[in-house]
């Protein structure tokens, strides 16, 4: 059955726009709920009757609807809640599992601008909800609502202490013998979830924290700060003489760093950092699960080291599927989502920013040492539009145009082509040590897709 709803991370669009409205997301709420709680489920964190599921939410205005709709649908259904306020993604996956619940649901679009939300589901065990369950709940969501009797209704109630726990959970990943004093750090937590959690976590270990994009106001979220924006972290690192800059995304799942100098540093290469430290220790456990985008500097310089490398498709879903798979601990996107299974069940991008600074404090080397010690290869992407993306990515004309890239590029670079999931438009990159090569090869294929789709529409 194909997914009608649910992307690669929970259905998401904008407010206002069918599937984000009220209505829907009650009958989402409701449809989880009566998977939940049907015979035979887990009644874990409730009242020892009823199912019991923790929401967060990030800090856009629209997560108050979409929290009050989810809370009634799935208390109609006989679900006890857990609410918990504003709070990183990856702190409701330890919530969850923390409180024995029986699910987490997230309402974030995560990077995307405040007009922008959505909603994901983690499991009991604080994973992403597997694909069985997910359509499993699609297939309830056009049944009628169900509102269960007064004494079979699920309760509300407020986490009071949800954000201390997080915060004492992302302390506990960092070394005991260790701290952070004599560092200046910048943190951006880009108007999002993590503007009470970040900073905090920072100076609790022992940093001077410069906090910036710490001031939600529901509309402000990754609005040039976070991110997908790191120019504003590397302008305050300068501004206040800071050793380091962190910049998270709008739910806390994404980081990149920069240093002193404003050089930043994107997720290949703070993986890279994190994997080479767990290596050095003899703790590496594995290999390293990365994507299709990410740089193929990376996947030779672990090579190199005798460290497997696999790659998966675009997604921290699946990143998350192939490592649980392989058995291996530590995988991620070139976007700065990094997932450290040997520390979180998810990726976070608060965690992940602490086992950099944990191999620096170990090694004494800065981050330029580090994580800069992985040059990355130039990727040029180009997006073309594309009404018909069959035909753009089946095209005769297009397969040779790949084919001679590749030839000429040979083992020092790569090609990939692969549809947008959420635009029409293909997606055209090629890699190469020689940046003009990637950029004529790139500029040859698009121009192909081009016209093949001109073609097939």
């Amino acid at each position: 059955m194909g997914r009608r709803y649910f992307g690669t991370d929970g259905v998401r669009g904008r407010v206002g726009e069918a599937p984000i409205t009220p209505d829907f997301v009650m009958r989402l709420g409701n449809a989880a709920g009566r998977v939940l709680a049907a015979p035979g489920r887990s009644t874990r964190g409730g009242d020892g009757s009823h199912p019991g599921v923790v929401i967060g939410k990030d800090t856009r205005v629209s997560g108050y609807m979409l929290e009050s709709a989810l809370q009634a649908g799935l208390s109609a259904a006989g679900v006890d809640v857990h609410l918990c306020g504003p709070m990183p993604t990856p702190a409701v996956a330890y919530l969850t599992r923390a409180l024995r619940l029986a699910a987490g649901i997230v309402i974030s679009a995560s990077h995307n601008p405040y007009e922008d939300n959505g909603i994901k589901f983690f499991s009991g065990d604080g994973n992403k909800l597997p694909d069985a369950v997910e359509l499993e709940i699609e297939r309830e969501i056009d049944e009628p609502l169900l509102t269960r009797a007064s004494d079979g209704l699920g309760r509300a109630r407020r986490i009071a202490d949800a954000a201390g726990r997080y915060i004492e959970f992302c302390k506990a990943t960092f070394p005991g013998d260790r701290d952070l004093r004599g560092l200046r750090i910048v943190v951006d937590s880009a108007h999002g979830a993590t503007y009470h959690i970040a900073g905090p976590v920072l100076h609790e270990l022992g940093a001077e924290v410069v906090a910036i994009g710490h001031q939600p106001d529901g509309f402000n979220i990754n609005r040039e700060v976070g991110a997908t924006h790191p120019g504003a972290v590397c302008a305050a690192v300068a501004a206040h003489g800071a050793d380091l800059g962190i910049a998270l995304d709008g739910d806390g799942d994404r980081v990149v760093m920069c240093d002193a100098s404003g050089t930043l540093y994107d997720g290949d290469q703070l993986l890279y950092a994190i994997v080479m430290d767990r290596f050095e220790r003899g703790e590496l456990r594995g290999g390293v699960v990365g994507t299709q985008m990410s740089n193929l500097a990376l996947e030779r310089a672990l090579l190199d080291r005798g460290i497997a490398f696999a790659r998966a498709r675009v997604g921290d879903r699946y990143v998350l599927e192939q490592l649980l798979e392989r058995g291996w601990a530590l995988g991620g996107e070139n976007s700065g989502h990094i997932l450290c299974l040997d520390r979180h069940t998810t990726g976070d991008g608060i965690v992940s920013a602490l086992q950099v600074l944990s191999a620096l404090v170990r090694s004494g080397r800065p981050l330029a040492e580090t994580a800069g010690a992985l040059a990355l290869w130039p990727q040029v992407l180009i997006n073309v539009p594309a009404a018909d993306r069959t035909a753009g990515l089946e095209s005769p004309a297009v397969a040779a145009a790949v084919a001679a890239a590749q030839s000429a590029l040979g083992p020092r670079g790569r090609v990939l082509l692969r549809p947008s999931g959420t635009e029409p438009l293909i997606r055209v990159m090629v890699e190469a040590e020689d940046e003009p090569l990637a950029r004529r090869w790139a500029g040859e294929i698009a121009g192909a897709v081009r016209a093949a789709s001109a073609v097939g529409s």
